[in-house]
């Protein structure tokens, strides 16, 4: 389509990257159909080709209004349109660029200011968020039911395997997945040192910046990306081999900071080569567990293949495989290409259209009788079992058992 741009954003980096994605766009309307926004509420402006107009007449010097942002954050940026689209538009980049001009344009209140902030805040630092987990673990037991489910057991981790490897990979801990469910990395550390390979934390690395890119704070998203490079790079320099993730949702950041900071002198070629080593754990073990023996006989899963695997990472299927090989039973899963609706902060800013995305996975994960709900990414964990009968786990705890 044509994108005539407006002089405050024409000739700038960002205009010039949307004014090529909006051109690829022929408003087909392919994507309209797997939206999971446009399936529940059916209003044009809440899919992608409504979405794509929207920002393409507020780049263009119209007037933007708070309907335009209302309809631009319902969006899950769950990417689904991206993997339908036949025309290969980046929408996920356009709804980056438009969300920044948005936010620009129109503002928000204090109140919304103040919990986008007190989000970021409390969830990209994981001691703050391991210290508010830990009190609301102390009071469980008095909390309402449904608060309650939303905070999760202690779980014992398990015994972390020591780097006596010669080959050595890194892992991102993350922020809120060290606190939550710290036996995820320590599965796959004692996956990965089975296949003799050393699994290494580096402290100095913390959130991947998802968080911010997506709750208005897309320069402070770059400072952690820059702080994460920082710290992976001595270790890429003497060897280790890959930037494992184990949160499907941190690997399409990481993967993308090439992306974010291509204009950056002085960090776009380490950015570049950060990209380049960051693997997912499904990628890493599809190649190197082919030496594990395979095995017969085990549980029934229906695995969630979050949309930052499947549409972020296009790595729909691998889980999936790892498992069948490892002797899983899995079930077929009704629309898999659904969101569940957590999708990051998703869940706590709109909650109402969360919960009734979160409500259809969970029957569409149940309908085969599965004895576990297994996924890839923690937000969609969490948000899972707060309303499943069913233990959700990461897949990777299924191979450690």
């Amino acid at each position: 389509m044509e994108a005539p741009l407006a002089d405050f954003i024409r000739d700038t980096p960002d205009g010039e990257a949307a004014q090529a994605i909006l051109r690829k766009c022929v408003h087909c309307g392919f994507c309209t159909a797997t939206c999971p926004t446009y399936q529940l509420l059916g209003d044009e402006l809440d899919g992608p080709r409504g979405r794509i107009y929207l920002i393409k007449e507020m780049l263009g010097g119209a007037a933007a209004t708070t309907v335009t942002r209302m309809h631009l954050d319902r969006c899950l940026s769950c990417r689904a349109c991206e993997t339908t689209c036949p025309s290969g538009v980046e929408y996920g980049r356009l709804l980056d660029i438009g969300r920044k001009v948005a936010h620009a344009r129109i503002g928000r209140s204090p109140a919304q200011r103040l919990q986008r902030w007190a989000l970021r805040r409390a969830m990209a630092d994981r001691r703050i968020f391991g210290a508010l987990l830990g009190a609301g673990r102390s009071v469980r037991a008095l909390l309402p039911r449904a608060l309650r489910a939303t905070i999760p057991r202690r779980r014992n981790p398990g015994a972390w395997p020591a780097p006596v490897h010669a080959r050595r990979m890194l892992v991102l801990d993350g922020c809120v997945q060290p606190a939550l469910a710290p036996r995820i990395n320590a599965a796959a550390a004692r996956v990965l040192h089975r296949l003799g390979i050393s699994l290494l934390r580096v402290p100095r690395a913390g959130c991947c910046g998802a968080l911010s890119q997506h709750l208005d704070a897309q320069d402070e998203a770059l400072d952690f990306a820059r702080r994460n490079i920082d710290a992976w790079w001595p270790l890429l320099e003497q060897g280790a081999e890959a930037i494992v993730m184990t949160a499907s949702g941190c690997g399409v950041m990481v993967k993308d900071y090439a992306h974010l900071l291509r204009h950056d002198a002085a960090y776009a070629a380490k950015a570049a080569r950060v990209s380049a080593a960051t693997k997912d754990l499904a990628e890493i073990i599809a190649v190197e567990g082919r030496s594990l023996a395979p095995q017969a006989g085990g549980p029934r899963v229906a695995f969630q293949c979050p949309c930052t695997l499947q549409h972020g990472q296009k790595l729909g299927g691998v889980v999936e495989g790892l498992l069948l090989r490892a002797g899983c039973e899995i079930m077929p899963v009704a629309d898999a290409h659904l969101c569940c609706g957590s999708a990051g902060t998703y869940s706590l800013l709109q909650p109402e259209l969360s919960q009734r995305l979160r409500d259809d996975k969970l029957r569409a994960l149940q309908a085969g009788r599965p004895e576990f709900i297994a996924t890839a990414n923690i937000g969609c964990l969490n948000h899972l079992q707060a309303r499943s009968d069913l233990p959700v786990l990461h897949w990777i705890e299924l191979l450690d058992s």
